[in-house]
């Protein structure tokens, strides 16, 4: 172990994989770290970095310890630099990684983040590895210290942990069985957040829709739950409904949904309660009944479909989008044809395509039947080629639309080229537009015509037709440290709305799933 520092302030760098639940972990660990007196680094080489690891696909330990190595002569060079790891893959493997890795300081799991900072202290002091694995949730995240990405959108954790014993993945043995948030708490944390200025939020879980079933038979959970659920609504339509009586949240969002929790009460609620968004992301993972019935997904193809039609009768306008696996062990051509059936009835505004890959410590790791790559990779070219051509043929039908984009930060690549800005309309979709004539700051929303669409993108190249300033634009610019407003044509946007520490895409591309069903 290095000698450690004496003097200065302590820069922090955290690095994120995996889904959304990591993301908003991130934000968690950041917070702690800060609220004990770290900074973050910036572009200066940080005196801790923590790793925050997924476990879900096959080579995430090779990509760690990828990292680890490539950091260990910085460390070297760096007396006192310290490195952390923890998430999933910090679960599962606990004693392995400083095995391989001795010169990581400190490992700890999914259950027990809000041991970062003592952990960092103890192996300062005592210039030796901390490993700490907690079997169970020690604090609910949702307790800590959270240092959120974006002023204006915010992650909101519902639960933890997960119930369905998916034969592909790892989630449930790593984050444990779902404990759910009682909903006072949820609600205050959001209304919390409005006061802040955040204008958007995302209800997120495993297994978001499944929330109530923590608190065990109706008749034993909170007063506050049988409230919510009279009438006999699930405990989530009432959530969606509840958060719909918070004044100034302008967008609800929520993921991941499962599709055997997916019940009519909740659709109402979405068609019903003005701030849920006409957007979805429901994760359909094959279209096969047997492939599926292998994948001990407690849905077929039929109730699929059937959900997917009852949203778009309520809900019209709605975005739908997914999760697919190609390549699941014993996939044939025939079962394969019947993701393309799906796909091609559902129209999904966009997919999230993954080729199987094992998963260590999955029971589909061991299954028969896994396939050539060679096959897997031509099955999943041409899953991406139709999805494409929906994607683009859905996004058409936005053409001569009018839209209110929420302003983001660091959506468009191309925006600082082509002097648009960029943001996302109520239904998820990117939408590139030309810069308004008065200046407008990230979370200000700005109304749009589209006039192009291409499969991933809209463009609004119109002059804007309106400019709202908002509390959340406040609170970007009071971030910032500025007064002044900021300039038109400078770069804004952030990260997904709703994913306020990491694209979209790149989350999706991490895991293989959402954050899981």
């Amino acid at each position: 172990m290095s000698a450690p520092m004496e003097t200065g302030t302590r820069t922090y760098e955290i690095r994120t994989y995996g889904c959304q639940m990591n993301v908003h972990d991130s934000e968690r660990l950041s917070g702690l770290l800060e609220s004990a007196g770290y900074v973050r680094a910036g572009d200066a080489q940080p005196d801790v970095v923590v790793f925050n690891t997924c476990a879900v696909r096959e080579n995430a330990d090779n990509r760690l310890y990828g990292n680890l190595g490539h950091l260990r002569p910085v460390k070297d060079g760096r007396p006192g630099m310290q490195i952390a790891v923890g998430g999933c893959l910090a679960q599962k493997d606990r004693d392995t990684i400083v095995k391989r890795a001795p010169w990581v300081d400190v490992v700890f799991g999914t259950h027990n983040i809000g041991s970062l900072p003592a952990l960092l202290e103890r192996s300062r002091v005592r210039q030796e590895a901390q490993v700490e694995i907690e079997e169970s949730l020690v604090t609910f995240p949702s307790t800590l210290p959270t240092r959120r990405e974006s002023p204006y959108a915010a992650w909101v954790s519902i639960s933890v942990g997960c119930n369905n014993t998916c034969t592909f993945c790892i989630v449930p043995a790593l984050r444990g069985k779902e404990r759910d948030r009682r909903p006072g708490e949820i609600l205050a944390e959001v209304e919390a957040l409005v006061a802040e200025g955040v204008l958007e939020i995302t209800l997120l879980g495993q297994n978001v829709n499944a929330y109530g079933s923590g608190f065990g038979a109706l008749g034993a959970a909170p007063d506050e739950v049988r409230a919510m659920t009279a009438g006999g609504q699930s405990a989530f339509a009432g959530l969606l409904r509840a958060c719909g009586g918070v004044a100034g949240l302008e967008r609800v969002r929520f993921t991941s949904p499962h599709p055997k929790d997916f019940t009519d009460d909740v659709i109402a609620a979405m068609a019903e309660t003005p701030n849920v968004v006409p957007s979805l992301h429901m994760p359909l993972q094959s279209g096969s009944d047997a492939v599926l019935r292998a994948m001990r997904r407690s849905y077929r193809q039929e109730r699929y479909l059937g959900i997917i039609g009852k949203v778009r009768a309520a809900i019209p306008d709605a975005a739908i989008t997914t999760d697919i696996i190609v390549g699941f062990p014993g996939e044939t051509e025939e079962d394969f044809r019947q993701t393309l059936h799906v796909v091609r009835e559902a129209r999904f505004s966009s997919a999230f395509t993954f080729q199987y890959s094992k998963r260590p410590g999955t029971p589909a790791a061991s299954m028969d039947g896994q396939l050539p790559k060679e096959v897997v990779q031509e099955r999943y070219e041409r899953l991406v080629a139709l999805q494409e051509e929906i994607s683009w043929e859905e996004n058409k039908k936005q053409l001569g639309r009018t839209l209110e984009v929420l302003v983001a930060e660091g959506e468009g690549r191309k925006d600082g080229a082509t002097h648009r800005l960029s943001g996302r309309a109520a239904d998820n979709r990117l939408v590139h537009f030309r810069a308004p004539d008065e200046p407008v700051r990230p979370g200000d929303m700005v109304t749009v015509e589209v006039t192009y669409a291409a499969p991933h993108h809209l463009v609004a190249d119109k002059p804007a037709q309106g400019v709202r300033h908002t509390r959340a634009g406040d609170a970007w610019e009071a971030r910032q440290g500025k007064t002044e407003a900021v300039q038109k044509g400078v770069s804004l946007g952030m990260p997904s709305i709703g994913r306020p520490a990491q694209a979209a895409s790149a989350v999706h591309a991490a895991s293989g799933c959402s954050t899981c069903p």
